[in-house]
């Protein structure tokens, strides 16, 4: 339920979900709720509570340490990595947009065979950048970066392990399950929402925007962790805080 608190819609929002309804929508994919927990935005806010349960509000955050203490720290694998984000990132060590649109297209060309991609849009690594962008630099420094990278590796061998039919994308049928191995299963209401949104015309969702939709849902899920300090499937925020939530994404 989303509605205004205090004497003027601008002075806060509250983003408020039932929690008895929500579970009751998460565990039985359909189940009404009283008030404000009904209707299709009460099932489709229900089919998150399960993930909020489930992850940690751990993300993208840059090591209060000094980085010769950070590289000392290093494991081979890691100063390897650290190694390549340098040669990407250039002088102001952080990466752009444009610098990750082409390391993603560049890579997913490897791919041609089992990956259907029109490429990666400027468009969708701006929205990449943003969600993952902690210190609003616009730019994803080294530890940004690398959780996004390894998010993308671990995403890109769900896509190919189910799709099923070997056609290169994902189709309605063989979405919640890549849903839920990429660690967020969905209920039916929210899983044919993003359908809807992602998928292309042909009613598949090919590999770029299957990568955009979980990059943004995970980000989202982690925002809204970090803000319920009460654990309870809750949060307050002003209105300037909501638009920064919302708009820069």
């Amino acid at each position: 339920m989303l509605g205004f608190v205090g004497r003027r819609p601008s002075e806060w929002v509250l983003l408020r979900w039932e929690g008895g309804a929500a579970q009751q929508s998460w565990l039985g994919g359909g189940g009404g709720g009283g008030g404000g927990g009904g209707g299709m935005a009460g099932q489709v806010l229900g089919g998150l509570v399960g993930i909020l349960s489930e992850m940690g509000s751990q993300g993208p955050v840059e090591q209060p340490r000094h980085i010769n203490q950070i590289e000392s720290s290093e494991n081979e694998e890691e100063r390897r990595f650290r190694q390549l984000f340098k040669q990407l990132a250039g002088d102001d060590m952080e990466v752009s947009p444009t610098e990750l649109k082409n390391l993603l297209n560049n890579v997913v060309k490897k791919y041609a065979d089992t990956l259907q991609t029109d490429g990666f849009s400027l468009e969708s690594c701006r929205s990449m950048v943003a969600v993952m962008d902690s210190d609003s630099t616009g730019k994803l420094g080294f530890e940004e970066f690398k959780y996004l990278w390894s998010k993308i590796k671990k995403w890109q061998t769900v896509y190919r392990q189910y799709d099923a039919d070997g056609s290169g994308t994902i189709n309605g049928q063989e979405l919640p399950g890549a849903f839920k191995a990429a660690g967020f299963p969905l209920n039916e209401q929210l899983c044919r929402l993003l359908y809807r949104r992602y998928a292309n015309e042909n009613g598949d969702m090919d590999f770029d925007n299957y990568i955009t939709c979980l990059v943004r849902l995970d980000a989202m899920l982690r925002a809204f962790k970090a803000l319920d300090k009460g654990n309870d499937g809750n949060i307050r925020v002003n209105i300037v805080e909501w638009l920064q939530l919302t708009m820069y994404s």
